[in-house]
């Protein structure tokens, strides 16, 4: 399997962990030591992995609710072949998230080490 092909394998993993708050995907693909970071409300905010797989783990699911998949690829940046950032954008509910992901490949395969998001856009219903 190349490397591209490894990488978005992981990156799908990453969709299909959030889009169905499946937490055995989300181990997967999450290095135990990574950490989440945002600037939403004007402040750097850090959590740490471990606090994010309980926000998964309680939160309603969008597939679930059979909301339709919105998630897409925008970017993918090799910093060798084994780091690369990922941009994504993905729709949970009514957010809009744009992630950045690092990504680098160890002997468990391609994990993400650190992520940055970014609430884009809150859609509403007519």
């Amino acid at each position: 399997m190349s490397r591209d092909t490894e990488l978005l394998n992981a990156i799908q993993t990453y969709f299909d962990a959030l889009y169905a708050c499946d937490l055995s995907l989300f181990d997967q693909v999450f290095h135990p030591a990574s950490s989440l970071f945002d600037a939403d409300e004007g402040a750097i905010t850090v959590d740490p992995i471990a606090d994010y797989r309980q926000v998964i783990a309680k939160r309603e699911s969008p597939a679930s609710r059979s909301q339709e998949r919105e998630d897409e690829i925008i970017l993918i940046d090799w910093l060798s072949s084994a780091a690369a950032t990922v941009k994504v954008r993905l729709r949970i509910h009514a957010n809009v998230f744009v992630d950045h992901l690092c990504f680098v490949k160890g002997t468990e395969g391609w994990r993400i080490v650190a992520k940055v998001w970014h609430l884009e856009s809150v859609k509403t219903t007519s």
